[in-house]
């Protein structure tokens, strides 16, 4: 004997369980996150907040992360997963230019420029916060510096033992600073910008 067929049936056979949660709403909440935080910053950001300039209730919210900190770390992560692919260009100048290249692009999305500043202040204060930006971030891209150094070291381009934080530092640093803290663009056009900043990384790092 077979049963009943149909949409309705087809209704009745549905699991049990969670309810699904809808995209559009997670994607509200993320774009709610980054307007609450320029807005009152990490320390003073609230579910609350983020539920109303969303406009779901906070049950939405808690649904998909247990906690502001989660949610926010949840944006860092994501970002990071993007990552900064390694390049193999054949020479350092080449692979540092590269980097410059993808890092101009990435130090301008809002969780760069808006996200992780507030939350390196609140690192100092949060070791959960601290250690997550070091596993996202961090060490992702001294993973990427060390084999820039590494097959610049097998070239012969750079000597044994070169220093893959300074390279790190020299690549990304100036940059970083123009980007983010100083906020400004380059006083020449970015490719001639790049240009500059990855001549002068490659002669301090063979220096």
């Amino acid at each position: 004997m077979t049963g009943p067929t149909g949409p309705a049936a087809a209704s009745k056979r549905a699991p049990a369980g969670a309810a699904v949660l809808r995209e559009d709403v997670t994607d509200a909440i993320r774009a709610a996150v980054f307007a609450e935080l320029a807005a009152v910053g990490y320390a003073r950001m609230s579910i609350e907040g983020i539920a109303r300039r969303a406009g779901v209730g906070k049950t939405a919210v808690y649904r998909r992360w247990r906690s502001k900190l989660h949610l926010v770390l949840d944006l860092v992560q994501a970002f990071a997963a993007e990552g900064l692919p390694a390049p193999a260009t054949g020479s350092l100048r080449g692979d540092v230019r590269a980097l410059l290249e993808v890092a101009s692009h990435a130090l301008r999305h809002p969780v760069a420029s808006q996200v992780i500043p507030d939350l390196l202040v609140e690192s100092v204060r949060n070791p959960e916060i601290a250690q997550a930006i070091r596993a996202a971030l961090l060490d992702p891209q001294h993973g990427v510096a060390a084999g820039v150094v590494r097959d610049a070291v097998a070239r012969g381009e750079l000597p044994e033992g070169a220093d893959v934080d300074r390279a790190l530092d020299l690549i990304v640093g100036p940059l970083y600073w123009r980007l983010v803290v100083v906020r400004t663009e380059p006083p020449v056009g970015q490719a001639a910008y790049l240009d500059g900043l990855a001549d002068a990384a490659v002669a301090a790092l063979a220096a």
